[in-house]
């Protein structure tokens, strides 16, 4: 008698089985490759958020290096404007002594330092370039002439940008920023308006900036960002990284310059210094003139 077929397949069943055993777990299958979309869907849209996380760390950088380099660009100024007459004018009593002391003993040595002090002292063809204002053709302004005599001056006028300004500007730059663009018209449109911004608060014309924010608001709306491919996301954080680089460098070279130095010294009020050094400059410039005229008195 033939035996019961317990637990045995035929060869079709076999095959049957192994090609069911399978489902759901073969990784190249419907629910697999779902599941492996799912991930890389996933880890993109992490690389996209660290991206806009560097985009606006950067963006924020950014102001802080231009709102610097614009507080040293305008204190420059301001140091030429109300110290380059005093500098000249050291310089000048400087070369005088020397020569006046050469006069004197006729020592080989002095002669030599007494040429070397006039050719230290600046050229003088291009005056109103030297001394931004402070001197014309017919000689000093009142306002340098007072200066120097001590007397009671009107200061040049603050350039500096005030507290709303800089309230203005770096609201607009986050909002106009090209880097915020999705393409190159919109990039474009954006560099034009920020080199606009960037001028108008280096003046510090809060009006004006007022009027690009209604200007901005007005315009077309920005793009919206749209996911990106990994290999975008990718190159778009080694530019950032190349242009935080760019920016640092920038920023060290500002902070370590005579002027940035000197803003550091006093960044609450950094005017107050300019009077101590102005102080400190006519102390000089009486002393000098003390004793180049005992020497040719």
């Amino acid at each position: 008698m033939p035996r019961p077929n317990r637990g045995r397949r035929t060869p079709a069943g076999r095959r049957r089985a192994r090609s069911g055993a399978g489902v759901g777990r073969c990784r190249w299958g419907p629910e697999g490759a779902a599941g492996a979309a799912d991930a890389q869907d996933e880890a993109t849209r992490r690389l996209a958020k660290a991206v806009e996380a560097a985009e606006r760390a950067l963006i924020e950088f950014e102001i802080a290096v231009e709102t610097f380099r614009v507080e040293v660009e305008n204190f420059s100024r301001l140091h030429h404007q109300r110290l380059g007459p005093m500098y000249a004018r050291l310089d000048e009593l400087d070369a005088q002594i020397a020569e006046a002391v050469a006069a004197r003993t006729g020592d080989p040595e002095d002669i030599r330092k007494a040429r070397e002090a006039r050719a230290s002292v600046l050229p003088m063809p291009q005056v109103e370039e030297l001394f931004h204002g402070w001197l014309g053709s017919e000689g000093l302004f009142p306002e340098a002439q007072a200066m120097l005599t001590d007397q009671p001056v009107q200061p040049p006028p603050k350039v500096r940008p005030g507290e709303e300004a800089r309230k203005i500007y770096r609201d607009l730059v986050r909002r106009a920023h090209p880097d915020l663009a999705r393409d190159d018209a919109e990039r474009a449109r954006r560099d034009g308006f920020i080199a606009r911004v960037n001028a108008a608060y280096g003046r510090g014309d809060e009006k004006l900036l007022r009027e690009l924010v209604r200007e901005w608001e007005a315009g077309p709306a920005p793009a919206e960002r749209r996911p990106s491919a990994s290999e975008e996301l990718y190159a778009r954080l080694e530019w950032l990284a190349e242009r935080k680089e760019l920016l640092s460098s920038v920023a060290a070279e500002l902070e370590t310059s005579a002027i940035g130095a000197m803003i550091k010294m006093a960044p609450d009020d950094p005017d107050a210094l300019l009077d101590e050094i102005a102080e400190k400059l006519l102390t000089d410039l009486r002393e000098r003139e003390a004793y180049l005229a005992q020497l040719v008195g």
